[in-house]
């Protein structure tokens, strides 16, 4: 009979974290191959729907560069929060108050037309950092779980906005819950003509590079990177934990904040209930499938807007539901968390003696 254990290893190759996204995707890939299969499809057509479709003209790699546009921001704001073990899953309730900030002041009347656009931007990434600081602060003067107060902050922020736009954004000619267009002069300008490649999306693909170098070249990444590692370590060789979690909190806050500025600036121009289909949250997929790495972030997230964005073609042409789009999401999660496991462990196999 052979028996089978986890063993610790010793040390673990470089070339393993590497493979490791890969082999989770692969793995994601032939497991909802049976899905595929139940529905009646035909999997190698559905997958060449899916994967294809999304990159086969200009006008389909554009779109699905302004979808992944959204879901870099808040992979890199679950990438930040993760490494300083500061689980912040309110990366869907940042973005939400970043959108509302940046439409409220796109829309105003009294400001110059130039500092439309920036201030659009540092408002929605100062109400991000401020939203995200809240369970930063809970946490780190009351001991209170981050995870419970940012998870629930989501549905807080999400019931205000509806709030609001069942209220005093409502749209009075037409009754529909969508917050005042914003101005024509704090739109964002679309980088190349008869698309919607916005400048949003040039600021996510930018931030990736960006937040790389702080990360590993800062003394403030430095900290954020110490502290994830070991908390008492951290603290013993003098960095202040506690300002380095607000720090964290703020910086990740930020960028989820960017992920809704560039919804409003640059696709919507206007709040509405449905501007975000969850991207705070699938942003912990791809983070977690990035191996917390903000490079990372750049291929998982457009991994995901392929699928995502490939999902409708895909149903389509063969009757598959979009809602595996969705499959392909929570499963990618889990075998990249299984594959992590291997890390730390590898597998032994071992004859039983018979006696």
């Amino acid at each position: 009979m052979i028996r089978l254990r986890l063993e610790q290893r010793a040390a673990t190759p470089v070339w393993f974290y590497a493979a490791l996204p890969l082999a989770a995707v692969l793995a994601t890939l032939v497991l909802c191959a049976g899905l595929i299969v139940l529905a009646g499809g035909n999997v190698f057509e559905a997958y060449g729907k899916l994967f294809l479709s999304p990159v086969a003209s200009r006008f389909a790699l554009v779109e699905t560069a302004v979808k992944a546009a959204p879901l870099i921001f808040t992979g890199l704001a679950v990438a930040i929060a993760f490494r300083a073990k500061f689980w912040n899953i309110g990366g869907e309730g940042q973005l939400l108050v970043g959108a509302m900030a940046a439409a409220f002041i796109g829309g105003r009347t009294s400001l110059p037309d130039l500092s439309l656009i920036p201030l659009m931007i540092l408002a929605g990434a100062l109400a991000g950092a401020a939203w995200a600081m809240v369970p930063a602060l809970l946490r780190t003067r009351f001991k209170v779980d981050e995870v419970v107060v940012s998870l629930l902050l989501n549905f807080i922020v999400f019931y205000a906005m509806m709030a609001l736009l069942d209220g005093v954004w409502k749209d009075p000619l037409s009754g529909y819950p969508d917050s005042p267009d914003i101005r024509d002069e704090a739109g964002f300008p679309t980088l190349v003509a008869r698309t919607r490649l916005h400048l949003g999306v040039a600021l996510a693909f930018l931030a990736v590079p960006v937040v790389h170098i702080v990360m590993r070249h800062t003394t403030l990444g430095f900290a954020i990177r110490a502290t994830g590692e070991n908390t008492t370590a951290a603290a013993y060789a003098g960095f202040p934990v506690g300002r380095v979690t607000l720090a964290t909190a703020a910086l990740s806050g930020a960028m989820a904040g960017l992920a809704g500025v560039g919804e409003v600036g640059g696709l919507h121009y206007q709040v509405m209930a449905g501007i975000s289909p969850g991207y705070g949250y699938t942003g912990i997929v791809i983070a977690m499938l990035a191996g917390l790495n903000p490079l990372g972030v750049l291929p998982a997230a457009f991994f995901f807007a392929v699928v995502i964005t490939g999902a409708e073609a895909m149903s389509r042409a063969t009757g598959i539901p979009v809602y595996l789009a969705d499959v392909i999401q929570g499963t990618a999660l889990i075998t990249m968390l299984i594959a992590l496991l291997f890390t730390r462990y590898r597998l032994r196999f071992r004859g039983a003696a018979h006696g």
